[in-house]
């Protein structure tokens, strides 16, 4: 699969990087914090689901203003900026009528999109969405954002890997060392900290808690249990006020479902069911073929003479401290 990348104008001039893969009707992902269209394209973490929902549709992403390959010099970063920049996106595309697949924050944009165009959008995927951001959350409130807002400042792309690993670790607690490195890389690629802290302002103020009764289109609602960026509650609260929403919770700790989780595979069968698609498979094929390079390095291990003494000498060990317990 290869994408194309192309770039368009948002209302008030700001360049908006956009990519398409696949082919088939479309559907359209709804940026989130931070991306990368090329670093995202072989990263361990998004290219399973970059594969799964390009399978049997056209999907387009883009980058955030100010993000990836959009325009980095930005001054305006607001809510209001995601909502009409991904209206520039589909209409530079000529995109008449379409799902829209939110994550994070990217739910909050679509349901804005959703109340001000229904005419387009044809149903709602949201994972790990919220209608109301940190800021007015009883829980979290001003206090939490600022905290998050000074680490952004002082450690967003830094070379000490505790700060990168303070939102690494939130988004992918269960994730492997090689998908938190890249998550840390893509801090450094994605945006500057200034850039970074504008974004995490303008989310973390969103609120669309007061529309959610007025969405008309199909919703299919998908949170992981133990997410700890974006509460498990949040999810329900999406659920419980859209009319005739689905919900359906995933059996995972991280916010970002990963290729190696049975979560991934509940999220492709509920997203297929729900479009009436066929369940894609390509995103398996990623799965066995690590796998299988797990396997093959496990087996080289295995002969190897190192492993056999090794093994020898745990062997004996054991039966040694099994006889002086039994003496004892």
């Amino acid at each position: 699969m290869e994408q194309s990348i192309g770039f368009c104008s948002a209302p008030d001039g700001v360049r908006i990087a956009y990519a398409t893969a696949g082919k088939g009707p479309p559907i359209v992902k709804v940026a989130n914090w931070f991306t990368h269209l090329e670093f995202d394209w072989k990263s361990p973490v998004w290219r399973h689901v970059i594969e799964g929902l390009a399978e049997h549709r056209q999907l387009v992403r883009y980058d955030l203003r100010g993000t990836g390959l959009s325009e980095r010099d930005v001054a305006d970063i607001s809510f209001e900026h995601f909502v009409t920049d991904l209206g520039a996106v589909v209409d530079a595309l000529g995109l008449e009528r379409f799902p829209l697949f939110g994550l994070s924050q990217g739910g909050a944009v679509a349901i804005a999109y959703a109340i001000r165009n229904p005419e387009r959008v044809s149903h709602l995927i949201l994972l790990g969405c919220y209608a109301r951001g940190a800021t007015h959350r009883s829980k979290e409130g001003p206090g939490s954002v600022d905290m998050r807002r000074a680490v952004i400042r002082q450690g967003w792309g830094s070379e000490d890997p505790s700060y990168r690993q303070m939102f690494g670790m939130q988004l992918l607690p269960e994730g492997t060392p090689e998908q938190l490195r890249w998550f840390g890389d893509l801090e450094r690629t994605s945006a500057t900290p200034e850039i970074a802290e504008k974004i995490y302002t303008a989310v973390t103020n969103a609120n669309v808690r007061e529309l959610l009764p007025q969405i008309k289109v199909p919703t299919l609602i998908l949170h992981c249990r133990g997410d700890r960026l974006v509460p498990f509650e949040m999810g329900c609260e999406l659920a419980a006020h859209i009319p005739g929403a689905r919900f359906v919770a995933l059996e995972s700790n991280n916010h970002l479902i990963l290729e190696h989780e049975p979560a991934t595979e509940v999220f492709f069968g509920e997203v297929a069911a729900f479009l009436g698609d066929q369940k894609p498979k390509s995103w398996k094929r990623a799965v066995r073929a690590s796998e299988a390079k797990l396997q093959s390095i496990a087996r080289g291990v295995e002969a190897s003479a190192t492993y056999k003494i090794f093994t020898v000498v745990a062997v004996v060990a054991t039966v040694v401290t099994f006889i002086a317990w039994m003496l004892s």
